[in-house]
């Protein structure tokens, strides 16, 4: 709310439609607070999408990906339970996992290898510490789990750390967190730091600074994850139209994450299907906001 309050009146009577202007007008109104200009920006381009009648997707450079590959969460539960829930999304078309780690190093190698002993052909793993792991842990990590061609997600927290982990590291690496702007991805393709790169949306800003990073990583010859945080049928209709206007050679996986919720904020949901996601292909992001689910508003800007 503070940052609205401050953005909200900056905005007021502005073109929405102007992506460009409305997020150099919020960077010069506020500097940080991200999660708050990415509502914004996402509005902002449901809007243009509407009022030129083409889905985002189009509006980001075309679609380039129809259905793009996802991943699912195999959260840190017991062996036995997480390898049967592996067993459940595969049957639901997923073969990409995410195998959460970072709570105790030891526990997280046998996961690990565990994980990797279940893939099938054309299926792959990668293990997410969520940056939970010291430098001392994650360079153990890797050494004992070499030979599962497991991908390792963010060891640890800071950028400096996951670059000393990786010159101790055979596996491929893919970086989340740490990445925050432009700045940041600019140096991991100058050191080399990692082979996937995974932009959460409201993590960066928008859609509008998402697609620039993506753009420049692209380019670079480099692989990215189109996400977010989380969200519901909103944000994953977002996800959808940013990943699929990522080369297809390019999109390592995305996710579904209004999936993983239990109350619907937008009808209708994107589509999922055979483990793949979909973006609309109605204007603007193809999802209407549930406002009954959603609630009064918590506070309405209007011109003085």
């Amino acid at each position: 709310m503070p940052a609205l309050s401050l953005l909200g009146p900056a905005l007021i009577g502005k073109d929405p439609r102007q992506v460009h202007v409305i997020e150099r007008l919020m960077d010069n109104t506020l500097q940080g607070h991200p999660y708050v200009k990415s509502a914004i920006d996402a509005a902002c381009w449901d809007i243009l999408g509407q009022d030129s009648g083409q889905p985002v997707s189009v509006l980001l450079g075309g679609v380039l990906t129809d259905g793009g590959p996802m991943y699912r969460v195999v959260p840190q539960k017991p062996l036995e339970a997480a390898n049967r829930e592996m067993v459940e999304h595969r049957a639901s078309g997923y073969r990409q996992f995410q195998i959460k780690v970072g709570n105790d190093w030891k526990g997280d190698i046998e996961r690990i290898i565990s994980a990797a002993s279940l893939l099938e052909s054309g299926e792959s793993a990668f293990a997410d510490a969520n940056r939970g792991w010291t430098l001392h842990e994650a360079v153990q990590v890797v050494r004992a789990v070499r030979d599962t061609g497991v991908m390792i997600e963010q060891p640890c927290a800071s950028y400096e750390e996951c670059l000393h982990v990786r010159s101790h590291c055979d596996l491929p690496m893919k970086l989340d967190e740490c990445i925050t702007d432009l700045r940041m991805a600019q140096r991991l393709v100058v050191d080399k730091a990692a082979e996937v790169v995974c932009l959460k949306i409201s993590n960066l800003g928008g859609l509008t600074k998402a697609r620039r990073i993506r753009d420049y990583l692209v380019e670079h010859g480099l692989s990215v994850v189109c996400e977010d945080t989380w969200g519901g049928e909103i944000t994953t209709a977002a996800v959808a139209h940013f990943a699929a206007s990522t080369p297809t050679s390019l999109l390592y996986n995305t996710t579904d994450l209004h999936n993983y919720n239990t109350v619907s904020t937008g009808q209708p949901p994107p589509v999922v299907r055979n483990g793949k996601l979909y973006a609309s292909t109605e204007p603007g992001l193809g999802v209407q906001p549930d406002a009954q689910v959603l609630g009064e508003p918590l506070a309405i800007y209007t011109e003085s």
